[in-house]
């Protein structure tokens, strides 16, 4: 009896045990994990980097026992790399569905967004000073033709703010006409940016003005002009006049 009592004692203690062991079992198991989960489609060939720019997923918390291999927790895991497959709202992002960049071009681009190669001199491109990865501004300086047809005025605009330089020569030229040599300064920008810009390289000068990488506001600069320099017009008194102009050859 002495022996059966004991033996009824211990098996209750492994039975505490083992219980209290699968109650921490099925208590990690319904852990919640935090993890990103897309929540519009992803389409492959996306850079990681745009998905979290544009902020196309959700942070969700998840049972550990439905977290898939290879979860992506930080937003972070997503910087330089590629979808490799569509990624379909509701599905938790992996590892797997995104590889390593391979550092093209086309890797920084995706929807409206357009890479254009502004070919400037060193003075108007800042050749030697801008560097991929930094925010720059584009201003257009062109001719704005009179009523007559005739050469008019030069005017001053800008075409885009806050553009991100995708490439950029590191060294200016060097040697006789080195001053007049041009290089490629390439940008991401809209595709009515795109166009803009390759208008005003045909017909006029593109200015590339270096800004913050960060923090800097986005403001609403007027036409430039000769009054507007000189005299202190107003940017809507200079529009309406060139407007007025161009309009007058219709």
């Amino acid at each position: 009896m002495a022996l059966g009592a004991g033996a009824a004692v211990i098996a209750a203690f492994l039975l505490l045990v083992y219980l209290n062991q699968y109650r921490s079992s099925v208590a990690s198991d319904t852990e919640p994990v935090t993890v990103l989960v897309a929540k519009s489609l992803i389409e492959k060939g996306m850079p990681g980097d745009v998905v979290g720019i544009r902020k196309l997923f959700d942070s969700e918390d998840t049972p550990k026992n439905q977290v898939q291999n290879g979860a992506i927790t930080d937003p972070a895991t997503l910087r330089g790399r590629i979808a490799t497959e569509d990624i379909y709202p509701g599905q938790q992002l992996t590892v797997a569905d995104f590889a390593t960049s391979t550092g093209a071009i086309g890797a920084s681009l995706a929807g409206k967004n357009r890479a254009i190669a502004i070919p400037v001199d060193a003075a108007h491109g800042m050749i030697g000073t801008v560097e991929s990865g930094d925010r720059v501004d584009v201003f257009a300086s062109l001719q704005v033709r009179g009523a007559t047809g005739a050469m008019g005025r030069p005017v001053l605009k800008i075409l885009a703010q806050n553009a991100l330089v995708l490439d950029a020569p590191s060294e200016t030229a060097t040697g006789v006409g080195a001053a007049n040599q041009t290089a490629s300064v390439v940008l991401r920008v809209t595709r009515n940016q795109a166009a803009e810009m390759a208008f005003a390289v045909d017909n006029g000068k593109l200015w590339i003005v270096l800004r913050p990488r960060a923090g800097a506001p986005p403001t609403t600069p007027g036409a430039v002009t000769d009054e507007s320099v000189l005299a202190g017009v107003r940017p809507e008194v200079v529009y309406k006049r060139i407007r007025s102009q161009i309009g007058g050859r219709r």
